[in-house]
């Protein structure tokens, strides 16, 4: 008997999951290449002007809430943070503020994966699916850019 195909929402949440939580194929996704980094570490800057990995993960914690109150249709500014897209590291790169902004990406990343799942959005879902593989594809970028960043700061410990 031929198995039943998986919806387009099922799909997407497994692709959410997979490049931002799930073990993967291809290596550390976002939650893990976070794993282990220290606020110092993650507000280790590889040169003027450069993100570092504080920065990345607020970008990403944006960028899904972008998308979560687009499919929602809600209000622009609502973020938590000012701003839009980049936001600077704070000056107390302290451990406190780090898991803040880390506990930020992963509430928001729930609040997106929640939104998508519950079946009075599926409508708006549909319609948002390239939006909702982009997120997830912005993820998997983000957490190779991260893995950078950590070899360069190991190869610098090195010297």
């Amino acid at each position: 008997m031929p198995s039943r195909p998986r919806s387009n929402i099922s799909f997407l949440l497994d692709l959410l999951t997979e490049a931002y939580e799930k073990k993967t194929w291809h290596g550390p996704n976002l939650r893990q290449s976070l794993q282990g980094v220290s606020a110092k570490d993650a507000a280790w800057r590889p040169g003027p002007g450069l993100h570092n990995i504080w920065e990345l993960a607020l970008h990403s914690a944006y960028w899904k809430y972008a998308v979560w109150r687009r499919i929602l249709n809600g209000p622009r500014g609502s973020f938590v943070l000012k701003g839009s897209n980049w936001f600077t590291s704070p000056e107390s790169h302290t451990e406190a503020a780090w898991r803040r902004d880390r506990k930020l990406l992963e509430d928001t990343h729930r609040k997106l994966y929640a939104t998508i799942a519950d079946p009075r959005n599926a409508r708006v879902i549909e319609k948002q699916t390239r939006m909702i593989f982009g997120v997830a594809f912005h993820d998997v970028y983000h957490a190779g850019q991260i893995r950078l960043l950590r070899r360069m700061q190991q190869k610098r410990r090195k010297r």
